[in-house]
């Protein structure tokens, strides 16, 4: 039986875009919410069509942080990059516009293994929940407002591109922007500009181990190619 049967079409309604305030409950714990969307996940199968319905009212910087949850552990689940890369990248988007999602059919109904998928979210939960006790409103100038969420969407189209480079059987070339984007949303979320902060600064991080990694490939390309001239 298939996930969310009864559940064949987006519901647009359903799902919240951020506006200028966020959002407005901030006492509910950010690992909570995700457990109970996974919770919801049965059958052998799910479609992010069905992930997004699961979600309903609590929006779509919750979808990010669920999306994000697979690369925060050293995991491979096939399609999963892919589909949820390019998910992320989508939402944010429409965050950054502020308005509901398009999603393109071939990303919205392609299946993914349920067995694979909930362990790996249930792992990236139990990290989120780490990190409950320390979230807290505070640094405001950096959740409020219809500019700063804006910005805050365009370092979220940022971080998902980081996270769709082609470089997946690198470690950490997933997780860095995963732990990025799982920041922003949390913080954006719970209007902590403490995890807003933090998210720019793993999205630098990426960017420089990223630039290390080209530099390594530079090098050793160059040492490959003195040995063939000789």
């Amino acid at each position: 039986m298939r996930a969310f049967s009864g559940l064949r079409f987006l519901n647009q309604k359903a799902i919240r875009v951020i506006d200028s305030s966020g959002f407005g409950d901030t006492s509910k714990k950010v690992s909570d919410m995700l457990s109970e969307t996974i919770d919801r996940i049965r059958g052998r199968s799910v479609t992010l069509r069905e992930l997004i319905a699961a979600i309903g009212e609590q929006g779509l910087l919750l979808l990010c942080a669920l999306l994000c949850l697979p690369f925060l552990i050293p995991v491979s689940i096939p399609g999963v990059s892919t589909v949820f890369g390019g998910a992320i990248l989508l939402v944010s988007v429409s965050i950054t516009l502020n308005r509901l999602p398009w999603l393109p059919k071939k990303i919205l109904d392609r299946e993914m293994d349920t067995d694979k998928l909930i362990p790996a979210l249930q792992k990236g939960v139990k990290l989120v929940s780490r990190v409950d006790p320390y979230v807290k409103p505070r640094l405001s100038g950096l959740t409020h407002g219809g500019f700063v969420a804006r910005f805050n969407g365009i370092i979220l189209i940022f971080s998902a591109l980081l996270l769709m480079a082609p470089l997946g059987p690198i470690p950490f070339s997933n997780t860095l922007p995963g732990v990025a984007i799982l920041l922003l949303s949390i913080g954006m979320v719970q209007r902590d500009g403490v995890f807003v902060l933090l998210g720019y600064l793993f999205n630098i991080a990426t960017l420089v181990y990223f630039a290390v990694l080209a530099w390594l490939a530079f090098v050793a390309g160059q040492g490959i190619s003195s040995l063939l001239g000789s």
